[in-house]
């Protein structure tokens, strides 16, 4: 067996590794799935050990199959996670995942006061219920035990490293997430920590996203098959990782991801700044940013759809075959049905976690086929919203890097290709986040990156009869948000 790499991608509702060669050709993949628990309105929680059981899991299989450990293993991970944990890095509670939005009060308070637009530009991440800023206060004002019991606050890629080597580290992407550090001076922002209620003590040491460690814990060893040898580079955060797997490093070209949520993002040498819209600007590396907006409602819409709208308790590849043919029915802008995709509230760039989805201008001729097209039109008007902003702030942006799982979609990519009004590029069909991940450990092995192949992209142009229609249709889509605004907070402060 020839000497690889292993790029492994913690994600929300998964763990996916992907093995490749040392010319950037992935030959292997293994995933392992784990649930998120929500036992009240709000909390989006999960059981770290099991999303450290499941990238255990990953390397055992891809080790298994392949006869031989990787040379070096590196890791993407999602952001905005928090894990109280004592002194042995054993969790005190469950972790608190990005969708979790118990903190959106403070998270409000805090956006509208005098300290907001610098707690901002300082940590480059948006003021959101998503953040662990956010989060650390509203655990110091109601689990006060636990809160001052805890050793450290942690995210779910700290976690696992501090179980692989022992130490509490994590790369300067993850930080950049938290809004509680200083992406200029690549340190902890006093400010925030104080805001927080902690010291810088209370976090893991941030290091640069090619950093290395080996020799692994005897434990993990045994139930993996790595060896003492076996390199880890620490890696970054998935949506910085995606941008370098997806080959996305000028600013007008930008990267386009669809998993549970969605993002776009493009890679500066500068953060772009936007308060309004909050763009967010995290560190690819200490030189670079990839400066964006993420949604919460993406694929988590269409399961959404499918449950309910054709009755299937859990999605399966029927289910999304069947859902695209009904789809392909009905034509570009759904006869005038508007959705708004806001079931768990919304990021980037509303930042408002009391809207709520819509269905609007209802008629006679509308059937289920028109509502399950207007949900994924919903969906892909939510990104054309960040990506119109993003471009307002940036620079135009040219071309779209895709990348998640709805890139094996035909129905699904037209359509934002025709929103958008933009050329797609699919440039990456392996998990682009795990590639990126690999990328970066090639960066820290010194070996060249490698290049998209010339002839291995597929593109997907605007229909440019639907791109029409749709630019008609999205001043209401945006409006509509705007008009309901005010009663989508009454009906959610009121319980409704």
């Amino acid at each position: 067996m020839q000497p690889y790499l292993l790029g492994v991608d913690i994600g929300t509702g998964s763990t996916k590794a992907v093995a490749v060669n040392f010319n950037g050709e992935a030959f292997d993949v293994a995933q392992h799935y784990y649930p998120v628990k929500n036992p009240q309105p709000g909390y989006s929680e999960q059981d770290p050990a099991l999303i450290l059981d499941a990238f255990i899991n990953c390397i055992a299989d891809i080790i298994k199959k392949t006869g031989a450990a990787p040379h070096t293993i590196s890791l993407s991970s999602a952001m905005h996670s928090i894990i109280p944990v004592d002194n042995a890095g054993n969790a005190l509670a469950d972790m608190m995942t990005w969708a979790d939005s118990r903190s959106e009060d403070i998270a409000e308070k805090l956006r509208d006061s005098m300290r907001g637009p610098g707690i901002y530009k300082t940590s480059g991440t948006p003021i959101h219920a998503m953040t662990p800023l956010c989060k650390l206060i509203w655990l110091r004002e109601n689990q006060q035990q636990l809160f001052n019991t805890a050793f450290k606050f942690i995210g779910i890629k700290e976690y696992i490293w501090f179980h692989l080597f022992g130490v509490f580290e994590l790369d300067y992407a993850i930080a950049s997430a938290t809004g509680l550090f200083d992406i200029i001076n690549l340190k902890w922002n006093a400010q925030a920590c104080d805001l927080a209620g902690i010291a810088a003590e209370k976090l893991s040491n941030p290091v640069n996203t090619t950093y290395k460690r080996s020799g692994v814990k005897n434990l993990i060893a045994q139930k993996t098959g790595l060896t003492a040898e076996t390199n880890f580079v620490i890696g970054a955060s998935d949506g910085c990782c995606a941008n370098l797997g997806s080959f996305v490093n000028t600013p007008d070209v930008a990267s386009l991801t669809i998993g549970t949520s969605g993002a776009v993002r493009i890679t500066n040498p500068q953060p772009v700044y936007d308060f309004g819209a909050m763009i967010f600007n995290y560190l690819l590396n200490q030189n670079t940013f990839v400066c964006g907006g993420a949604i919460n409602n993406g694929g988590i819409v269409l399961n959404w759809l499918i449950k309910n709208f054709l009755n299937k308790k859990q999605a399966g590849a029927a289910d999304y075959d069947e859902v695209f043919a009904k789809i392909n029915t009905v034509p570009a802008g759904s006869e005038g049905l508007i959705f708004l995709p806001y079931l768990y509230g919304e990021r980037a760039p509303l930042w408002d976690t009391k809207s709520c989805g819509t269905f609007f201008n209802i008629k006679q001729q509308h059937t289920q086929a028109h509502f399950l097209r207007a949900g994924l039109e919903g969906i892909c008007f939510a990104l054309n919203d960040v990506l119109q902003t993003l471009e307002k702030s940036s620079a135009p942006i040219n071309q779209l890097n895709i990348s998640g799982g709805f890139i094996t979609s035909p129905v699904w990519t037209q359509i934002l290709a025709d929103i958008t009004g933009k050329k797609l590029v699919i440039v990456q069909q392996e998990d682009a986040s795990a590639i990126g991940a690999v990328f970066l450990a090639m960066d820290a092995l010194g070996l060249p990156i490698p290049q998209p192949t010339a002839g291995a992209s597929e593109s997907i142009v605007p229909n440019q009869n639907n791109h029409q229609t749709y630019s008609n249709s999205f001043p209401v889509f945006k409006k509509l948000y705007i008009n309901l605004k005010e009663t989508m907070h009454w009906v959610h402060d009121a319980h409704i």
